[in-house]
């Protein structure tokens, strides 16, 4: 049994459907905001003692967004198997959270680092937030993509605030203190959405006898789908690690920097809220390809051409607006792989998605140190990027970009 199988779609919104939006929203930002901020540790963590000139300072960003999507198919699968631990999964997570960003605090090496502010924050984070995926879908259908755009937003509204807050509080305080006051922050504003964060549907038996089934996997429409999606991650995080320091080398003070993290973000706000909005009217892939198109475009033109300060803001604002929108494309995923196999449970449809992502963004952390290596070679004759060290991160980004979108074309020549 299904919420679409035991409710009429008017059956569906109402009040609570959008308490519970609005309490999955500020989820999405406590949880998924900080890691996608990690640009402004990066470079406070490559500046300052005792983790100034250690190697792989990355990782730990990718680290911790990584891990949120690589092991959501085990939670996923776990709230399934036990569906009455869905709610507690949200309680559970946060602690988990909380602890990883105290314990964080004591860090002594990069090690530390990736440990405890990079895999034991992407735990707690993916048992978090894996409910809000499921309860949101069984309380909205008709507008189920700009429900999700809405939610996913929240990652862009949070990327608005965090870098700023974080510079300040790193620059006034220290990295230590500063993971202290977050993780008081995040238990202090999270307590009160518990009660909201709740499924429409109580736990029948149906939900316990269903199995695990990923046949949905070997169709043509979700591999294809799957593909662009994990080629296109590959190079999705690189400018959110390093366009701080990118501005940083341009000649930005702390502020100006961190507003490039800002822009990046506040333009995938309204991004995420639009394609939301086409995802319910439009093919799948003809959002996808909207999406690579203009990321295509930002990263080619205005990062590789960014001599100055002003053109790497333009990048930030245009590359959030279409690329930050990509990930919304999954619940129009998850419809049209339900077309080609309705019993397609549509929490696993995620968790492949998710952990298709995480796998590009974990390569992505100690792959982006390679090619910015690889970038000090390209020339120097120029002041543009491409000749300024970010060469490689930017070739790579915009190629798999460009690859992503793929799905268009198996569109066209009527694979999917």
């Amino acid at each position: 049994m299904t919420a679409q199988d035991t409710f009429d779609e008017s059956d569906y919104g109402g009040k609570d459907a959008w308490l519970f939006l609005a309490a999955a929203f500020m989820v999405e930002s406590l949880v998924w905001g900080f890691p996608f901020s990690y640009g402004v540790f990066q470079q406070y963590y490559s500046t300052h003692e005792p983790f100034a000139g250690s190697s792989n300072i990355a990782l730990i960003g990718t680290v911790s967004s990584g891990i949120m999507y690589l092991d959501s198919l085990i939670v996923f699968g776990a709230m399934k198997a036990f569906p009455k631990l869905r709610r507690p999964f949200a309680v559970i997570g946060l602690v988990i959270l909380c602890l990883a960003l105290g314990l964080s605090s004591f860090s002594q090496t990069v090690t530390h680092l990736i440990a405890t502010q990079g895999l034991l924050y992407g735990i707690g984070g993916s048992i978090a937030y894996s409910p809000t995926i499921l309860f949101l879908n069984e309380w909205f259908i008709r507008r189920k993509g700009l429900a999700f755009g809405i939610m996913w937003a929240g990652t862009g509204l949070a990327g608005v605030v965090l870098p700023f807050l974080m510079q300040w509080l790193l620059d006034s305080y220290g990295f230590r203190t500063t993971l202290r006051i977050w993780a008081l922050a995040v238990c202090i504003l999270t307590a009160p959405l518990l009660y909201y964060l709740k499924p429409r549907l109580p736990v029948s038996p149906a939900m316990h006898a269903r199995r695990l089934d990923f046949r949905f996997a070997t169709t043509r429409v979700f591999g294809m789908l799957q593909i662009g999606s994990v080629v296109e991650s590959l190079g999705f995080f690189l400018p959110s690690i390093y366009l701080p320091m990118h501005a940083t080398a341009l000649g930005a003070s702390g502020f100006k920097s961190s507003l490039t993290l800002t822009l990046l973000n506040l333009m995938s706000v309204v991004g995420c809220v639009f394609m939301g909005i086409a995802v319910d009217r439009f093919h799948i892939t003809t959002c996808i390809m909207l999406s690579t198109v203009g990321t295509c475009v930002a990263v080619f033109l205005f990062w590789g051409l960014a001599s100055n300060l002003t053109l790497l803001y333009l990048f930030s604002m245009i590359y959030g607006l279409f690329a930050g929108s990509y990930s919304t494309t999954w619940s129009g995923i998850v419809r049209d792989v339900q077309k080609v196999n309705n019993a397609a449970d549509t929490g696993l449809i995620f968790a492949l998605l998710a952990v298709g992502k995480g796998l590009g963004n974990v390569v992505s952390g100690p792959l982006s140190e390679v090619l910015l290596k690889a970038g000090t070679g390209w020339g120097g004759r120029s002041k543009f990027a491409y000749d300024n060290g970010y060469g490689g991160l930017i070739a790579f980004t915009g190629v798999t970009a460009f690859f992503g979108g793929f799905s268009y074309l198996g569109h066209r020549v009527g694979w999917i």
